[in-house]
């Protein structure tokens, strides 16, 4: 595909690819090897592209590749045109009757631990033809990836996500701290019984594992620790529920995670808190002005009769 230019020149689609590749790498080396063309090529296609714009797009004198005043303007209307061309082939490819098409979703790491799996098999039994791209991702990572057309659709929470993306609220998530054992030692303390509702100045004495800050979880789990002015003592933090499952089961540390994850561990036990842990709202995100295929709309549907 190429744009013809007012005074006669001609863009090719693949220099738009290449000035992109190399602002996201800063080096014409790294983007050569991510492109898997040869350096030279990659740096002529780029020099045709200045020739073309009459002015130099990046600023080669100093150790890394920067781009120069015109080519932040140009990179700019660049990214936002490459955007809608590829919406454009997916509106082309897209069939109305789903007998085929592709999904692009993306999830927080624990929803794809209880949620994700049965509406996949229920979407796939509706439209078998539908390819779906599953990612798991934090929050932050998946509205920058719907911003930037990435995603079709996403399953996160509401908040403070910014004018492009749509939240429509699903259902309330309660968070939850749970153990293995029925007693846990705090050191000099001796052994906290579990039975009864642990006050702030209780779980002072506990160690804990928790998920890694850039989870969900976590952050809901800081900002209410902030709120009640404690600070917990975190023995672990992992990027996997898995593991963090793992840990806990050998009954020396407590941890916090949503309630439908908890419920399908029979050998944990929830511990009451006072005050009580926070709640959320998981939501369907999607970009608000974005192109919606057939396939998406399918899916928001489905996930919405499910949590009606």
């Amino acid at each position: 595909m190429s744009i013809i230019l007012a005074y006669g020149e001609t863009v090719l689609l693949r220099h738009i690819r290449y000035l992109l590749a190399v602002a996201d790498h800063g080096s014409f080396t790294r983007a050569a090897e991510a492109l898997h063309v040869s350096q030279p090529a990659l740096s002529q296609q780029i020099k045709q592209l200045e020739l073309s714009m009459g002015v130099p797009l990046f600023d080669r004198s100093g150790r890394g590749i920067v781009p120069t005043d015109a080519g932040r303007v140009y990179l700019e209307h660049a990214r936002r045109s490459l955007t809608e061309l590829d919406a454009g082939r997916r509106a082309v490819m897209d069939v109305s009757d789903l007998s085929r098409g592709q999904l692009r979703l993306g999830v927080t790491p624990t929803f794809s631990e209880y949620l994700v799996a049965p509406l996949i098999d229920r979407f796939s039994a509706r439209h078998p033809g539908v390819a779906i791209s599953l990612t798991e991702m934090s929050l932050e990572q998946i509205l920058d990836a719907l911003a930037r057309d990435l995603l079709d659709v996403a399953i996160g929470f509401t908040g403070e996500h910014g004018a492009d993306i749509d939240a429509q609220p699903l259902f309330e998530e309660k968070l939850c701290l749970v153990t293995a054992g029925s007693s846990l030692n705090t050191g000099q303390q001796g052994a906290l019984a579990l039975d009864k509702v642990l006050t702030v100045a209780d779980l002072k004495a506990l160690r804990f594992a928790l998920l890694a800050p850039a989870f969900a979880t976590r952050i809901s789990v800081d900002a209410w620790c902030r709120k009640q002015r404690f600070t917990p003592t975190i023995a672990l933090e992992a990027n996997s529920i898995a593991i963090l499952l793992k840990v806990i089961k050998q009954g020396r540390m407590v941890t916090i995670l949503p309630d439908a994850i908890v419920r399908e561990q029979h050998d944990l036990r929830e511990l009451r808190t006072s005050p009580v842990l926070p709640r959320r709202t998981a939501a369907l995100l999607r970009r608000k002005n974005g192109y919606r295929s057939a396939a998406a709309d399918a899916f928001a549907k489905l996930v919405k009769e499910s949590h009606d």
